[in-house]
């Protein structure tokens, strides 16, 4: 049977994975001889039996072209923290999530602030896309200034921040990973009749209030971790933020 196939050069040998990927998304049609993709392994080039280090070119570029900032900025943001009893010594206060106090429910967060998943890995992103130090540089938890605070404190230097560079939000997606408690509740006091309450919708207003921008500009979902680790057994909680910065006109 004949059979259309990739051909690896014998020398140098390179990583032909990707390059298949590239021509299949652009519609080739190839077929793979003996069933599946080949890869080879990257050699370094030897010498006398011995391998010598590969090194990397080192290119220059013209700080000219690169002085101004760019239109758009994109930056990655995560956080977690434990979850334990009311009562546990290490508990600082209720779980707060993107501003919502979960006033009643049976555990509370270990932090050194209070814990804001949603605000801290939002203060994250900010500062990834700006380039700047981490949430912890910038807010230390051996600093005794921000034990039990507010994370609208974290939001509000992020703002400035961001401000200051010309910067404000395009968008943020916000992704909750929690097994409890629960964003959308059924029988919440606040729901309207045949209606369930979604807290992701005030944790929407509080963020687009604190970073001001109009709430069209943040996406608050939220999903479970399928009982799979701390998350799915309810000790922790935690948070994913994608954020893009645009420049203010």
């Amino acid at each position: 049977k004949s059979q259309a196939y990739l051909k690896i050069p014998s020398r140098p040998r390179v990583a032909n994975g990707a390059m298949t990927l590239a021509a299949l998304a652009l519609g080739g049609a190839l077929l793979l001889a003996s069933g599946g993709f080949r890869t080879a392994q990257l050699e370094a080039p030897r010498r006398r039996g011995r391998q010598v280090p590969c090194a990397a070119t080192k290119r220059a570029f013209d700080p000219a072209e690169w002085s101004e900032e760019p239109p758009q900025r994109i930056g990655h943001g995560f956080d977690i923290h434990r979850m334990a009893p009311r009562g546990d010594p290490e508990v600082r206060g209720p779980v707060v999530v993107g501003g919502v106090i979960f006033e009643n429910f049976e555990l509370g967060i270990v932090a050194h602030s209070d814990g804001d998943v949603a605000y801290h890995s939002i203060v994250d992103a900010i500062f990834g896309a700006l380039t700047l130090p981490d949430i912890g540089q910038f807010f230390p938890d051996t600093d005794p200034r921000w034990k039990g605070a507010p994370s609208d404190v974290f939001m509000d230097e992020a703002w400035k921040q961001m401000d200051a560079r010309g910067y404000r939000i395009g968008n943020l997606d916000v992704t909750l990973i929690a097994e409890a408690p629960r964003m959308i509740v059924k029988d919440h006091p606040r729901s309207e009749p045949g209606k369930p309450f979604d807290h992701k919708l005030g944790m929407v207003e509080n963020i687009a209030s604190l970073l001001g921008c109009p709430p069209s500009r943040v996406n608050v979902k939220a999903r479970t971790h399928e009982k799979v680790d701390a998350v799915g057994e309810k000790r922790a909680i935690s948070c994913h933020v994608v954020a893009i910065l645009e420049r203010k006109p």
